[in-house]
């Protein structure tokens, strides 16, 4: 008997099965906005397809006229500048103090809890502290995203290094193997795909509280476009701007997917 858990879709039918759901929501999307639109021509709420090509030709393809600069590239690089800083700053802080905490057990009876209370506190509660502690520049951006991240990375490594197979500890030390020796040859090359998993789980909490920091305290960057035009209604330009940083990152995570793949090949599920 052929059971459904066992059916698989070919290649052309996976790719066709994973398109369906965007197709839905963009077929969605035009029928409401023509609807809305037939219904009163000056609705801003789901704005013609004409309207967002525009916009999108306006701030990617024409210099803006205060400052000369193409907005939507200007706001790219400055918010995947911040990103970037973010989250190899958090995945540094979490591989060191990840494996530090799952192999020494004295450290990680004093510091696991700590790390675990630290990690359950809301990142935007301490924004406004972040603010007045650093001030309004790039730094309390960047330390914004590690404050969220980098906790979450750390209790997932030192979770996963504590999970290791207790024989392959025992017989490295049989063999003569000391502390730093067991962590570079045994704990650390099994780290390295679990550290790219908690990076791509992490990009979205990661978008959120940069584009959080952006609105508040910024003068270019996705987040700060967004909520500067809020106040226009103008859903000609938000729209494109979310589906921008949308399909950024699922270019980042398609990204670390294929690192893992081609630098951990013995780590992908089935091999």
């Amino acid at each position: 008997m052929r059971r459904l858990i066992n059916r698989r879709p070919g290649r052309g039918g996976a790719f066709g099965l994973g398109l369906l759901p965007f197709i839905l929501v963009i077929s969605a999307y035009l029928y409401y906005s023509h609807q809305r639109l037939e219904a009163n021509p000056g609705d801003k709420l789901l704005p013609a397809p004409a309207s967002i090509g525009a916009a999108i030709h306006r701030y990617a393809l024409e210099e803006d006229e205060r400052t000369g600069d193409y907005l939507l590239w200007t706001d790219t690089r400055a918010s995947l500048e911040r990103l970037g800083m973010g989250l190899a700053i958090s995945a540094a802080i979490g591989l060191g103090l990840g494996l530090a905490i799952g192999v020494v057990p004295y450290l990680r009876a004093s510091a696991a809890p700590f790390v675990a209370a630290v990690s359950l506190v809301p990142p935007l509660a301490v924004l406004p502290i972040l603010f007045i502690a650093v001030g309004l520049g790039e730094l309390a951006k960047v330390t914004l995203i590690v404050v969220g991240v980098a906790p979450v990375i750390v209790r997932d490594l030192a979770m996963r290094t504590a999970e290791l197979p207790t024989e392959q500890i025992i017989k490295a030390q049989t063999l003569g193997a000391s502390t730093w020796q067991l962590v570079l040859r045994v704990v650390l090359p099994q780290s390295w795909p679990r550290l790219i998993d908690a990076l791509r789980l992490s990009l979205g909490s990661a978008w959120l509280f940069l584009i959080a920091a952006e609105a508040i305290a910024s003068t270019e960057g996705l987040g700060f476009r967004i909520f500067l035009v809020r106040r226009y209604l103008a859903m000609d330009v938000i729209l494109p701007y979310v589906a921008w940083i949308t399909l950024l990152a699922l270019a980042m995570d398609r990204l670390l997917r294929l690192v893992r793949a081609k630098a951990f090949a013995w780590a992908e599920p089935g091999v």
